[in-house]
């Protein structure tokens, strides 16, 4: 029991949660009944069990993008994975948690990759982190808009961390330039960072002009891949439909978006994987990857290698996307990812809520996350999702627009 008259040098954990109660900030957990394109979600329940609706909604806003979460070849890998290995790796892969399957994973991401060798990390965010940190930059040019996990890997990292506006590769090397004639002499290690595809502007980096800038300066270029690996040619990312696999140092990906399950990668030349190995504290201090998860992560990277799931999915990415643009709306980006302006975020945030209440899930995304006036609503179709899903979500945006007059 506390001493009464100790100071009071705890934590008030209400006084946060008000704070962003009153900007609109508070998010809650809502669990579902299931990762498929319909599903029945409960309000948060707290400690207690789950209360699922009656009625079915649309997702729209999931990252399973194959919908291959639900796909009886990948639940019997992930099965068969349980079975053969056991459910949990046991410990860190440097110590008990290698296993045969892991390496198999790991085989065909380098193959699909173009690479020598991948890794296999326990989550895409600890794949940044991890790797950003083991290479131990002296300056990192990062894009304005990278994922918070490459944000967070440069700060640990300890690096001068240098910003360039978003998807100019203009602005890239005009900072490099900068930075090599405020010091000609200086020995640095510079290291070039970027998602591939931008997860809430729907952005797809100028991948080749970025290396053309970074060659020029003999820096690094690492490609978070997270939003793209699985939905290209042979199940590869957007270095790969470029053809740039031979120019990008560093190739980072998940598992848990169009693969399914969880987890992350790193693929590169072998030096690279074996400093990794040994100097990533976010691997080497972790517990191995699940095998279900690797077994399922592996049959959906061959599902996806196929194209059949593929080619459907991108049928579905471009009759939603003109069918929104066909009712008046903005969409921004130009990859799968499909981000409907709306401007305000009082108007988004009401949009996004009467479009739930039409039974269709997409989530309004707001300020700090986007910035003043680029309130949006973030759409993100499935492979699995049939023309009548889509045509029920392009009614739900019709009618609910209308009535909050935005188009």
């Amino acid at each position: 029991m506390a001493d009464r008259d100790a100071p009071d040098r705890g934590f008030d954990p209400e006084k946060p949660l008000a704070d962003r109660e009153s900007r609109d900030l508070r998010r809650v957990l809502e669990p579902a009944e299931g990762v498929t394109a319909r599903t029945r979600f409960a309000p948060d329940p707290k400690g207690d069990e789950p209360a699922f609706a009656d009625e079915e909604r649309l997702v729209f806003a999931a990252n399973n993008y194959l919908g291959l979460a639900d796909d009886p070849r990948v639940e019997r890998a992930a099965a068969d994975a349980a079975s053969d290995i056991g459910t949990g790796a046991g410990a860190s892969r440097l110590v008990t948690g290698d296993t045969a399957l892991h390496r198999a994973l790991e085989r065909d991401l380098a193959e699909t990759k173009d690479a020598e060798r991948a890794l296999v990390f326990s989550s895409g965010y600890a794949a940044n982190v991890g790797t950003v940190g083991a290479l131990d930059p002296d300056v990192i040019f990062s894009d304005e808009l990278n994922h918070a996990s490459i944000v967070d890997g440069c700060r640990l990292s300890g690096a001068k961390t240098v910003v360039y506006d978003h998807c100019d590769a203009d602005a890239l090397a005009d900072r490099m330039a900068e930075r090599a004639e405020s010091d000609p002499a200086a020995d640095e290690r510079w290291l070039v960072v970027t998602d591939s595809v931008f997860s809430m502007d729907g952005t797809v980096a100028p991948l080749e002009a970025i290396c053309d800038a970074a060659e020029r300066h003999g820096a690094w270029v690492m490609v978070d891949e997270a939003h793209a690996t699985g939905l290209h040619e042979n199940g590869g990312g957007i270095v790969q439909r470029e053809g740039l696999s031979d120019r990008v140092d560093i190739q980072m990906g998940t598992l848990s978006k169009a693969l399914a399950s969880q987890g992350g990668y790193v693929a590169g030349d072998e030096p690279l994987v074996e400093l990794l190995v040994n100097e990533a504290r976010s691997f080497v201090y972790s517990t191995g990857l699940a095998p279900p998860a690797v077994g399922a992560a592996r049959e959906a990277l061959r599902i996806a290698s196929e194209g059949d799931v593929r080619d459907g999915f991108w049928a579905n990415v471009e009759y939603l996307r003109d069918g929104l643009a066909s009712l008046g709306f903005e969409i921004l980006g130009d990859s799968h990812i499909l981000p409907v302006l709306v401007g305000d975020r009082s108007d988004a945030l009401a949009l996004a809520d009467r479009l739930r209440d039409s039974d269709v899930v997409a989530p309004a995304i707001r300020p700090p996350t986007v910035p003043d006036g680029t309130s949006r609503i973030r759409v993100a179709p499935m492979a699995t999702h049939t023309e009548a899903d889509i045509d029920a979500c392009l009614d739900a945006f019709e009618r609910e627009a209308t009535q909050l007059d935005i188009v």
